[in-house]
């Protein structure tokens, strides 16, 4: 264990930045869909290639307590991009 308020080490930097970068592109891609919303083909190809070349269609489950489905997927969508909660899975 690192003694805390020394800086990361080399490994540790890259895996730091790493995230902040996937992160810093769900944000984007969730910027995107609440400005153009789900039927955009921009955020459109970014749904299909998140979910392997095709968009869910109908409810979406959620083991998330409180929230055990959505009706779609968009819906989904954008409650992880309200709740910044971009890794999400159902």
């Amino acid at each position: 264990a690192q003694q805390p308020g020394t800086p990361l080490s080399d490994q540790e930097y890259r895996q730091f930045f790493k995230f902040l970068r996937i992160t810093l592109q769900a944000s984007t891609a969730c910027h995107l869909r609440e400005l153009y919303g789900c039927q955009n083909s921009l955020v459109q190809t970014l749904d299909k290639y998140e979910n392997h070349g095709v968009i869910p269609q109908g409810p979406v489950c959620s083991e998330m307590p409180g929230y055990p489905f959505f009706p779609n997927f968009c819906t989904f969508s954008f409650y992880r991009c309200i709740k910044k909660k971009y890794f999400l899975k159902v």
